[in-house]
């Protein structure tokens, strides 16, 4: 799993930037990205597929539902995700493959505890040469 996650300071909740080439791949490093702040992902191993689906009228809601799903297979169905491909998007959906395995509290010690994702000062901008996202979470 990819590990270039930037912490970003907030008084009531956490924040992280991502950047990469597409919106695709930008995406999957969100997605990545909330994994490692609610648990050590580092040995997660990709022992089974999951697939997810997400939709949003825009590029912001449809990282906030995406992230929202992801979040659902982390807390929810209790796996640690390997990583992440985004397998089909369009401006309106996007889905996507999370290789993951069963949570282990050993090998996948918990971070953080997340509620939710908050549209409270996301950003998702296309620039020259990549992607950035700015996101922030309920925690």
């Amino acid at each position: 799993m990819k590990t270039g996650v930037e912490i970003l300071e907030h008084t009531a909740d956490m924040g992280f930037r991502v950047s990469a080439e597409s919106f695709e791949q930008l995406l999957a490093a969100a997605g990545e990205g909330l994994a490692s702040i609610v648990m050590d992902c580092s040995e997660a191993r990709p022992l089974e597929t999951i697939e997810i689906a997400a939709q949003g009228e825009d590029r912001e809601a449809l990282m906030v539902n995406f992230l929202s799903e992801v979040l659902f297979v982390l807390d929810g169905r209790q796996l640690a995700i390997a990583r992440i491909v985004v397998t089909a998007s369009g401006p309106h959906g996007v889905s996507a493959a999370l290789m993951c395995e069963p949570r282990d509290g050993q090998r996948h010690p918990p971070r953080h505890g997340v509620k939710g994702v908050t549209y409270h000062q996301l950003r998702v901008l296309p620039q020259p040469a990549e992607w950035i996202a700015e996101v922030y979470l309920d925690i």
